[in-house]
């Protein structure tokens, strides 16, 4: 029963720290270094760098910028899009480095389900932010960016306290994911296609055969004189 506890934990720390990468990788730093750092938490070996002064400063540093960037529509697509190449390999790293000293064998396979969960998480936040920033008012992009903060912080929290609670959440949330990437995928391809023809003047671009705007950029002007509307 303890070794099936401590392969729980094992799971639900680098699951969690994974996943937690894909939405706010300097979030997630910050909370298993400030946790290490005060003695509330016995990192593992590759994971105890986290706790060093330097890494928390900068860890809190980004953490503030980003805070600031993922609030602001539109400057929040263009940071996503940089941190494709950031926090997918941060989630692996993290993953591999929470299983502790094991057989490399391991440490890889685990790095790979690591970076995947990230790219997942990531991709998610990044399509959904995308459909929201449609939305003229502000709000909804700065309760999206806090929501996804407090997720973050209380889903480490549940790891590291509760496993097998983290795990069949964990779980609920890739069934989730899985069911809506691809709404999310089609509905940036409207948005993306709708800025194309926009931008061209109403023209559709080559190969498009016919779409639909979401009704927020349905009535926006262009310079052709006709209010924006799509033939």
């Amino acid at each position: 029963m303890e070794q099936l506890d401590q392969i729980a934990t094992v799971i639900a720390l680098s699951m969690g720290v994974a996943w937690a990468s894909g939405i706010n990788l300097y979030a997630a730093i910050l909370v298993l270094g400030l946790l290490g750092s005060s003695g509330n938490l016995v990192l593992p070996p590759d994971l105890q760098i986290l706790s060093n002064p330097l890494v928390l400063f900068a860890a809190g540093g980004m953490y503030l910028v980003e805070f600031v960037a993922d609030k602001v529509p539109g400057v929040d697509n263009s940071w996503d899009t940089l941190h494709t190449f950031i926090r997918i390999p941060a989630g692996a790293a993290l993953a591999a480095g929470a299983v502790g000293e094991v057989d490399p064998v391991v440490s890889l396979a685990v790095a790979i389900v690591g970076g995947g969960l990230a790219a997942g998480t990531h991709a998610t936040k990044a399509g959904s932010r995308v459909l929201i920033n449609t939305s003229p008012e502000p709000f909804s992009n700065w309760m999206a960016s806090l929501t996804e903060d407090v997720l973050v912080v209380a889903g480490l929290w549940t790891a590291l306290h509760y496993p097998l609670v983290f795990i069949v959440l964990l779980l609920l949330f890739i069934l989730l994911m899985v069911w809506l990437l691809p709404k999310l995928w089609r509905g940036v391809k409207l948005v993306f296609t709708a800025l194309i023809s926009f931008f061209t003047g109403g023209r559709k671009p080559p190969g498009a055969t016919g779409f639909k705007l979401p009704p927020n950029l349905t009535e926006l002007p262009n310079d052709s004189g006709d209010g924006g509307k799509v033939n």
